[in-house]
């Protein structure tokens, strides 16, 4: 007789829990489990290159663990609370800070009141979790000594001796720095159970190659992709203009070191090309924004021409992705052919504009798409410097396999951009294989689209790679958000009114609660209950933003980290914070430098501006992960039942001497 579905089920099962007693051991455990607080979730947004300042969000957990301390530690002062939070963000550089000021008798005295003080905190910050999991967290080193002190009461007479013997030993074998580094990397990993980057990790800041470094390291995380990610995924997939985009973008925010140095990309094929084309042009348009990120007068002038260079070679690829895919709608960014070479001028939308720049040596007026020899060139060069970088090849992957169009985790919606809007507030969208998709069908046919360009990158001639430019700039993408990217008016056209662009009807009507429901719907997830939560624009609490709209059912939460918006935005940041208690905004004073703040011990403010209470606690039976675990237990259920009944037999495991068989 035929085995049922559930029967091969069942016996698959039966291999991982061969006896009634482990099923019910398994049982008990999961159902203690869902009756723990939901873990604490951190949203974060629009890194763009920002290593210091995103790692200090993670070390401190955007200024949780300063709460905290402060709760567990009331009647110490502000000074104290301070130093004990520095030890926790920075062990190494704060170990060898007091042992340089101290004598050894004090410093080791000190030490020891430190580390009583992070066993406190370590023991605070494990209660919401259960001892299998904070024995996972553990280095394999301390792991013994760290389980014993944290579920030990150091307060216990009978128990005070062992505890006292336990951190003499530390101290006598000279491992105390060691354990107070890795109850510190303990305490930092408690604080957030689980991390949701919403998209934008590149660009414009110095090193988003450190960022996502970080990131891999990382023990729970998800990332929704922003359009300067998919540009950089589109770059590793072997798209030209990808690439061109990517450098283009390093270049005009000085950041080139991130290809050069970060990644070892070699860029010296551009520098020749643009010495060889643009030596005496000053390439004014084209100077690398000012930053605090210094670069003398000679590499400037270098960059600007190695800009100059892409930018044309870009408009030039532009030509053919453009016009074969017409679908795109970008039929109106091609503006080579638009140019009157003679005089000078261009015509965009029935409007002439005079050009600022009139010095196009590799344009051929006949035929202003077309690549020239030395371009042809440097562009194979650098797509294969791109497609064969590991580092890179292995920073795309963990976006690939971590990272989404969109995720809906613990009932909210996460995406970097908008959901694309018509005038009239239905959903938007355009043709892919001659399927018209629009909403939530939309981010799925884009996220298979682009998955299929990466793992088919070496394939010659696949257009499924276009798909990323569209993603980094169409008026339809759910990345972009906006009708056009001015990209060649800003470069070439003095009248700012040509540079304007409109941003996608979704940002004016997300507010709409008619609209509002239709996209709840969309993605199926509760009006009520549920949160959308967003990056991509930024938005200055202190100057009178509102990142928190539609009566507490939107967050937007790029509150510009980003260095290169400190002239503009107060703030440098914001986190969205989920416990089991309450969901809360905090933004955050901007980043200076780990130097400075250890040197001051003085953490950046971070200020909560909003928070939303739960009416009832939440417990992990509440979350995604809790759905998943109850469908264990109603599977071990069904298992139990059938040792109970005979329909399976009990198959213990035989212990050997060294080994189950």
């Amino acid at each position: 007789m035929k085995e049922s579905y559930e029967e091969k089920y069942l016996n698959q099962l039966a291999k991982e829990f061969p006896t009634l007693q482990e099923v019910s051991t398994e049982l008990i455990n999961l159902t203690a489990i869902l009756n723990l607080p939901k873990g604490t979730e951190h949203f974060l947004s629009d890194i763009h290159g920002e290593y210091e300042t995103f790692n200090h969000f993670l070390k401190n957990g955007s200024g949780v663990i300063m709460d905290k301390i402060r709760i567990l530690f009331p009647n110490k002062s502000s000074k104290e609370h301070n130093r004990l939070a520095f030890f926790v963000y920075y062990p190494k550089q704060m170990t060898k800070k007091y042992e340089q000021l101290m004598d050894e008798i004090p410093y080791q005295q000190f030490l020891k009141d430190i580390l009583a003080q992070l066993i406190e905190l370590a023991q605070l910050m494990s209660q919401k979790y259960t001892k299998s999991k904070i024995r996972k967290s553990l280095p394999d080193a301390f792991s013994y000594i760290i389980q014993e002190l944290l579920y030990e009461n150091s307060k216990d007479v009978d128990k005070e001796q062992y505890y006292v013997a336990i951190i003499t030993s530390i101290f006598k074998t000279k491992r105390e720095k060691n354990f107070l580094i890795e109850l510190s990397y303990l305490i930092q990993k408690l604080t957030i159970d689980r991390l949701h980057i919403v998209g934008d990790i590149f660009d414009r800041g110095p090193s988003a190659h450190l960022v996502m470094n970080k990131m891999m390291k990382y023990h729970s995380l998800d990332i929704e992709w922003g359009n300067h990610d998919v540009i950089w995924m589109g770059a590793a997939s072997g798209s030209k203009l990808s690439i061109c985009n990517v450098i283009r973008n390093s270049a005009k925010y000085n950041t080139l070191d991130t290809l050069e140095e970060g990644y070892g990309i070699n860029l010296l094929p551009l520098a020749q090309l643009a010495l060889k084309h643009y030596q005496n042009d000053p390439c004014t348009s084209f100077k690398p924004r000012k930053t605090e990120y210094s670069i003398d007068h000679d590499k400037a002038a270098l960059v600007s021409k190695m800009h100059k260079a892409i930018t044309i070679i870009q408009f030039k690829l532009e030509g053919a992705v453009f016009k074969r895919n017409p679908h795109f709608q970008l039929d109106d960014r091609l503006l080579l052919d638009q140019i009157d070479y003679h005089k000078h001028t261009i015509n965009i939308d029935g409007k002439t504009y005079q050009l600022n720049d009139t010095f196009f040596p590799t344009i051929n007026p006949q035929d202003p798409y077309a690549l020239t020899p030395d371009e042809e060139r440097v562009i194979h060069h650098l797509k294969n410097a791109f497609l064969n970088n590991d580092l890179l090849q292995m920073h795309i992957r963990f976006l690939f396999q971590y990272g989404f169009m969109y995720l809906v985790y613990n009932k909210n919606l996460l995406f970097h951009g908008c959901i694309p809007l018509t005038n009239q507030g239905a959903f938007s969208g355009i043709k892919i294989d001659d399927k018209f998709y629009q909403g939530k069908a939309l981010f799925d046919a884009l996220d298979k689209k682009i998955r299929s360009a990466y793992l088919n990158r070496y394939q010659k001639d696949n257009r499924d790679k276009d798909y990323f430019v569209f993603l980094w700039q169409g008026a339809e993408s759910p990345l972009f958000g906006k009708t056009a990217m001015k990209t060649f008016e800003r470069y070439f056209i003095d009248d700012k009114s040509s540079h304007k662009e409109m941003m996608n009807p979704y940002f004016n009507m997300r507010e709409n609660k008619t609209i509002l429901k239709k996209i709840y719907n969309e993605f199926s997830i509760n009006f009520e209950k549920s949160k959308i939560i967003n990056g991509h624009v930024p938005t200055d609490i202190t100057a009178g933003g509102h990142p928190i709209m539609a009566e507490g059912r939107l967050y937007t939460i790029d509150g510009g980290m980003s260095k290169q918006y400190q002239s503009k935005i107060q703030i440098g940041g914001y986190t969205l914070v989920s416990d089991s208690y309450k969901i809360f905004l905090i933004s955050h004073e901007r980043f200076t430098s780990v130097e400075d703040l250890i040197d001051k011990e003085s953490d950046i403010i971070s200020t909560i501006r909003e928070e939303e209470l739960n009416v009832k606690r939440a417990y992990m039976y509440n979350t995604d992960k809790g759905q998943k675990i109850q469908a264990e237990i109603d599977d071990l259920y069904l298992l139990l039942e059938a040792y109970r009944s005979g329909s399976i037999k009990e198959n213990p495991r035989i212990q050997t001497e060294n080994k189950f068989i």
